[in-house]
């Protein structure tokens, strides 16, 4: 068996009232998979995301490549486990001084010298990749705010894949704006990267409310309520597994 990629050691996260959001939750990410995170409004997916990316505090230990994400660090280890927000929209600046910033830390956290060419070869990459999605060039230096939602999802998905430097790519409903063609192209552009093994990509976890686009990227699902959080790694609709709180055993329960 080989090792995971990322894993998740009893992550837990409460919201400020003190209710639990989600308790104990173990989940092993492998090279190759889409893990497809679905469930209700308000079951603490996104949340949970953001704690994978460690943009919120939770309990627990993430673990990425057989060393905590404190022992890589944490800048370093945004950089390879890349959340993806749902609303561009809210990010200041255009998607051109997006990509600069964001290539800049890369390459700040791996302790590398920026050169222009760099940003030049990343940058054209982004704009083929967007332009793949139906996005013109002029796009790029429209400040985010004057973007639709579905041109904002795009650029910043363009971006994200086109830096190259996250082995795992964190994505909140990345294509809930866009119509079912470009959805299309975005899935295929996206699993194609994991397949390829020409891309530093390895795995994406994905939240979506579609259970049509979940069959079609998917390769293991996790199921969030306020029951628990569920899990299955089959693709014939065979029973999830809930994780049982006291450890990591899993009880096979009837299908949700």
């Amino acid at each position: 068996m080989p090792s995971p990629l990322l894993e998740l050691l009893n992550v837990s996260c409460s919201v400020e009232s003190g209710n639990v959001l989600f308790d104990d939750v173990n989940v092993k990410v492998y090279e190759g998979d889409i893990l497809v995170l679905q469930g209700k409004s308000g079951g603490g997916k996104s949340t949970l995301l953001k704690c994978i990316g460690h943009l919120i505090a939770h309990d627990g230990h993430i673990v990425y490549r057989g060393r905590t994400s404190l022992q890589v660090g944490i800048p370093l280890y945004r950089t390879k486990v890349l959340y993806v927000p749902q609303r561009p929209s809210l990010l200041p600046g255009n998607p051109a001084d997006f990509l600069k910033h964001i290539l800049n830390l890369s390459i700040h956290q791996a302790h590398l010298k920026e050169t222009e060419s760099d940003y030049r070869l990343v940058h054209k990459q982004a704009v083929e990749i967007a332009h793949e999605w139906g996005i013109s060039q002029e796009l790029w230096e429209r400040n985010w705010t004057q973007l639709s939602g579905g041109e904002a999802q795009r650029l910043l998905l363009s971006v994200a894949v086109a830096i190259d430097t996250a082995e795992v790519l964190l994505l909140d409903e990345p294509t809930s704006a866009l119509d079912p063609d470009s959805s299309l192209l975005v899935e295929q552009c996206l699993v194609d990267r994991i397949n390829s093994g020409q891309s530093n990509l390895k795995a994406l976890i994905w939240i979506t409310h579609s259970s049509e686009q979940g069959r079609r990227i998917g390769t293991r699902f996790v199921y969030m309520s306020g029951a628990g959080v569920w899990c299955s790694g089959a693709l014939d609709g065979s029973a999830p597994f809930r994780y049982d709180k006291l450890g990591d055993k899993l009880w096979r329960r009837s299908a949700i």
